[in-house]
């Protein structure tokens, strides 16, 4: 059944995000990225270097551990700042171009506070991923909001599960939704009425109004943790540059899943993996990648 799907075609898009003389870091979007609990403050971190990387003219990561939240020095073009129980307020504040909220978020009271003001907040493109979407599954409440946003702004939110994330949103097992990698996909779309990237070998994509496809790229050196958030920082960079730049966020997706597919294959065939392939040197062939592209 997996054969019958249509292959991911989609790095041509790319040439969208061709920018002009007189552009400036307005035109490439302001990006804010929600998560980063206590020891999982690397996840956020990866996100939002991938989105620096891929192009966003803001990176803001709303940072909750309090011992992560600080200027690095590494990487100080990234906004960093503790998040507060005042979600509500911080999103009217900031003003953001897209919200990807998941990497190492947690489960705390923090967590739902912030899950709960992004799927309230309207009409701006928002990716979901990682502990987000257990949350979504064990909150009915969570879920009624996604449904409800969708319905109100149809195509501006993604879900990014891997299997297990997936299983827990199906009420299903990671081994039953490899079984039927297709089907699952069907459901997962009907359930969140969401734009939905189910990873592993051989990403597939599907949306309520766009047919499923499948990315024939990418290796096993991607089976590693961080892999995931910087598709997830991807993403949210090239559909934040996307909103001027003639990109919705379906096409986002299927270019950040080509885009971090075909850097790792590079990688390797460069010898750099797959055994010990990282996050990091994926964002920075992405990097090299859009630039040929453009």
């Amino acid at each position: 059944m997996i054969d019958s799907i249509a292959p991911l075609d989609a790095l041509g898009l790319v040439a969208h995000l061709h920018r002009l003389p007189s552009e400036h870091k307005g035109m490439a979007g302001k990006v804010l990225l929600i998560g980063g609990a206590p020891g999982m403050a690397g996840a956020l971190l990866l996100a939002g270097n991938a989105a620096l990387h891929l192009g966003a003219g803001w990176t803001i990561l709303e940072m909750f551990d309090p011992a992560s939240a600080h200027a690095y020095s590494e990487q100080a073009e990234l906004m960093v700042r503790l998040a507060s129980f005042e979600a509500t307020n911080q999103l009217a504040a900031s003003k953001p171009d897209l919200i990807a909220i998941g990497p190492g978020l947690g489960f705390s009271d923090l967590a739902k506070e912030w899950l709960s003001a992004v799927l309230r907040y309207p009409q701006i493109p928002l990716v979901i991923d990682a502990d987000a979407l257990h949350l979504i599954a064990d909150t009915p409440e969570f879920l009624t909001l996604l449904r409800q946003r969708n319905e109100s702004f149809p195509n501006q939110v993604v879900l990014t599960p891997h299997p297990g994330e997936a299983a827990h949103l199906l009420g299903n097992t990671a081994q039953a939704i490899q079984a039927d990698r297709p089907g699952s996909l069907a459901k997962l779309v009907q359930l969140t009425r969401s734009i939905v990237v189910l990873k592993g070998q051989h990403t597939l994509l599907a949306s309520p109004t766009n047919q499923a496809l499948l990315c024939q790229q990418g290796n096993p050196g991607m089976a590693i943790g961080g892999m995931g958030d910087v598709l997830t920082g991807s993403i949210a960079a090239i559909a934040a540059q996307g909103l001027r730049h003639h990109i919705n966020l379906w096409q986002a997706s299927c270019i950040g899943v080509q885009l971090h597919a075909t850097a790792a294959d590079k990688l390797v065939k460069q010898n750099i993996g797959p055994i010990g392939l990282t996050p990091s040197e994926v964002t920075l062939e992405m990097r090299n990648q859009v630039n040929k592209l453009l």
